[in-house]
């Protein structure tokens, strides 16, 4: 394993996972502040001021030299990208309510980063294809439709309210 690599695996990881999505279901050790309720929450979600701190309790330590962006698949031309080069990349700015799978939500939040379509762009995308899968740390997947992922308002994002992501918040 090169010292670039982080992984957590096998065992532990198995209990972290289970015990954090257990804990996630009960809503516990949840950082957020609960605020008022509004129409704009949907069914089931609770407002939140703070942002809540949701992980495995493990943080991975990537530094932004060993950062790399992947796209291949359905597309004409892979792409493979190291920070410096996303962030030299056009941003975009955007204003969005989050709602969270974990049942909390936070409204009018300010996000900056790369759109998504600049990305699939320079990748050159096939007809072919129809969903994007995104791989992250401690091996984390999500499966997206196309026709979502290719929004205007899909970024990824690397500033939330105008300052940098903490590691908390997926930073890098």
């Amino acid at each position: 394993m090169a010292d670039d690599d982080v992984t957590l695996s096998g065992e532990i990881k198995g209990k972290l996972v289970d015990s954090k999505q257990k804990w996630a279901e009960e809503g516990r050790l949840m950082t957020g502040t609960t605020a008022a309720p509004t129409e704009r929450l949907p069914p089931g979600q609770r407002l939140v001021e703070t942002w809540p701190v949701l992980d495995l309790g493990i943080k991975p330590e990537i530094p932004t030299h060993a950062w790399r962006l992947f796209v291949d698949g359905e597309v004409e031309s892979p792409v493979t990208m190291k920070w410096d080069e996303f962030q030299a990349l056009p941003k975009t700015r955007l204003t969005t309510d989050i709602h969270c799978v974990t049942r909390w939500s936070k409204l009018d939040t300010h996000w900056e980063g790369v759109a998504i379509q600049a990305i699939l762009e320079l990748a050159q995308v096939r007809p072919t294809a129809t969903h994007v899968i995104g791989h992250a740390e401690q091996g984390y997947t999500a499966n997206v439709p196309l026709s979502v992922l290719d929004d205007d308002d899909v970024l990824l994002a690397d500033t939330f309210e105008g300052e940098p992501l903490t590691p908390d918040h997926g930073y890098p």
